[in-house]
C-alpha cells in the first residue's frame, strides 16, 4: 500500500502515514512521495479539476477500481513532534493523501466509484498483479 490511516488497525485517532521516499514499485510512473506522518489533516482542494485513477486498499482486499479525486490539493496538520505541515501537492501525492484521510472520515474507496464497469476483482482486472499488495 501506498499508505494508511489510524482507523485501519483499530486506533480512533486522526492519524495517517503514506509516502515511503523512495520509488512505488505498484506505482512506478508515478513521483516519490515523501514519508509523511500526518495528524489532524485538513485537506482544501486547490482548482476543481478531477482525476480518475485506479486504486486498491487493504481494507478492500482483493479489489481495485477507478476513483476521481481533486487533482491539486493543500493538505494542513502537525507531525509527531508538533511542528506544522503545509504542502500543496497534485497527482499521485494528492491521491494518496485524500485516499488515507478518507479512512479518517469513515470512507473507503468503493464509495466513490462513479463507474462499476471499472471496478473489481484485482486479479481479473490485472491479472499477474498480486492482490495481497493493495
Amino acid at each position: 500500500g501506498a499508505g494508511l490511516a489510524a482507523p485501519q488497525i483499530g486506533v480512533d485517532l486522526q492519524v495517517v502515514i503514506f509516502g515511503t521516499g523512495a520509488p512505488n514499485p505498484r506505482y512506478p510512473e508515478a513521483p516519490v512521495v515523501p514519508k509523511t506522518v500526518l495528524v489532524n489533516p485538513v485537506i482544501t482542494p486547490l482548482g476543481r479539476e478531477e482525476e480518475e485513477g485506479w486504486e486498491g486498499c487493504l481494507s478492500v482486499p482483493g479489489l481495485r477500481g477507478v476513483v476521481p479525486r481533486w487533482r491539486h490539493i493543500r493538505y494542513q496538520g502537525f507531525d509527531l513532534q508538533g511542528q506544522p505541515i503545509d504542502r500543496e501537492v497534485e497527482g499521485f501525492h494528492a491521491r494518496v493523501v485524500q485516499h488515507e484521510c478518507d479512512h479518517l472520515q469513515g470512507v473507503l474507496y468503493p464509495m466513490r466509484v462513479r463507474d462499476f464497469s471499472r471496478f473489481g476483482f484485482t486479479d481479473v482486472l490485472f491479472p499477474g498483479l498480486d492482490a495481497e499488495d493493495d
